[in-house]
């Protein structure tokens, strides 16, 4: 379980800081943390709901990145004041740090992702 976990956590920690490269051109240490994170989570989704239909699993892995944004946010953003992004002119964000447009893009982004996640998943209870 460590050894997949480690192995899901390099991929979604590099996964997030290519992301955040192509589309911000920079991305902070503590986003590869967040991607580290929020792709164990996909694999969590892909274990637990294998039954359900794709929409389902990508809502809940969008709600996921959505949460680790949050509290990513609030801690580096709102308390230690680093402001590695700022979301308050995107309509219905909240505290800045999170927003509906976003999270829809992770949500679309997990369908790409959850592929992955779950092929990691068999290789490594093989």
């Amino acid at each position: 379980m460590l050894r997949k976990n480690l192995c899901l956590f390099a991929i979604g920690g590099a996964g997030y800081a290519i992301i955040e490269l192509l589309w911000r051109g920079r991305t902070h240490p503590t986003m590869l943390v967040a991607g580290g994170l929020s792709f164990i989570c996909f694999s969590r989704v892909s274990e637990h709901f294998k039954n359900s239909n794709i929409f389902v699993k990508s809502l809940l892995c969008s709600a996921c990145v959505s949460f680790i944004e949050l509290v990513f946010g609030i801690l580096f953003n709102v308390i230690l004041d680093m402001k590695i992004w700022d979301y308050s002119d995107q309509p219905l964000n909240l505290f800045g740090q999170i927003c509906p447009v976003f999270s829809l893009l992770w949500g679309i982004l997990s369908i790409f992702a959850l592929p992955i996640a779950e092929k990691i998943n068999r290789a490594l209870e093989a």
